[in-house]
């Protein structure tokens, strides 16, 4: 890796917070170093790269558009550095804090239930949750790894196949009570169909082949999330469509019917994924060995 271009550390930090504090005054108050040591090191790093950082407008300290740009992508370097000293500290150099992108329902339901037992076996790593509907660049996110569902085409990552998911029908049971029983595919005609909007063909594929007709597989209101759908076929709101796992607990309890034993299984599925530059990072590999030992038991059942 070459640094040659990687100016140096007080350079940045004294850029960083003279642009916060607009003033090289304050800059040097806060850093404890003279205002003509700050004014210095400004000039140098100018002459560096070749660029105006600052300039002075009414006798007033600005950021030039370029200076702007810079200071953002500086702060977020900074902070890394900051996050990964105090994560070292902290943890000694034995594992650490991993930061997962998660779905919301895939999270709750299935992942959080599981992770009591990755805590008991690996105290040494915390793993940190924030969720992600939409796709998203690991280049801009500071993210370790995500849980998504999809293909593997994530350009610049490494994907492994966790598991599938098995669609089915399900209503509550008031709902039945209220309009009467759903016998064959055909009686969906006369209920309200939920939609995902991340599974926008999913009613189509199920009931492609089962000849039925009047039935508009798209209508129906649509919901963002899951754990959404869910609600609104507990409510009675409609007939949803969705993955067995998910809803194991309101099958048993009977809160949720399955309509038929029909069910469809997409070419899609749950990948854990991560930039290629984080393939060597000895926790991600410790969580990676535990997940896919957890998903290799979810498709056995």
């Amino acid at each position: 890796m070459i640094y040659r271009y990687v100016p140096s550390l007080t350079a940045l930090r004294t850029f960083e917070s003279s642009a916060r504090h607009m003033s090289f005054t304050k800059a040097a108050e806060e850093l404890n170093v003279t205002q003509s040591a700050v004014s210095r090191q400004i000039r140098q790093l100018e002459d560096e790269l070749g660029i105006r950082l600052f300039e002075r407008v009414r006798q007033r300290l600005v950021l030039t558009e370029a200076g702007a740009s810079y200071v953002q992508e500086v702060r977020k370097g900074l902070d890394q550095l900051k996050s990964a000293t105090l994560n070292l500290l902290a943890y000694q150099g034995v594992g650490g804090e991993l930061l997962l992108a998660c779905l919301p329902t895939f999270g709750s339901r299935w992942l959080i239930p599981r992770l009591g037992r990755f805590t008991s076996q690996h105290p040494e790593i915390n793993v940190n949750l924030v969720t992600r509907i939409e796709a998203f660049n690991f280049e801009s996110e500071d993210i370790d790894a995500a849980i998504y569902f999809g293909d593997s085409n994530w350009p610049g990552t490494i994907s492994d196949k966790l598991m599938g998911e098995e669609m089915i029908p399900v209503c509550s049971p008031s709902l039945l009570e209220d309009v009467g029983s759903i016998e064959t595919p055909g009686d969906l005609s006369h209920h309200t169909l939920l939609q995902l909007r991340s599974r926008p063909y999913a009613w189509q594929e199920w009931l492609k082949g089962k000849e039925t007709q009047d039935i508009n597989p798209a209508a129906g209101p649509k919901f963002e999330q899951f754990h959404m759908i869910i609600n609104a076929a507990l409510t009675g709101l409609g007939v949803a469509l969705l993955p067995a796992f998910l809803i194991k607990e309101e099958l048993s309890k009977g809160l949720l019917t399955q309509l038929f034993d029909d069910s469809i299984r997409g070419k899609n599925a749950y990948y854990l994924v991560y930039p290629e530059n984080k393939r060597g990072l000895p926790r991600l590999q410790t969580f990676r060995r535990w997940l896919l030992r957890e998903a290799a038991r979810q498709e056995q059942k």
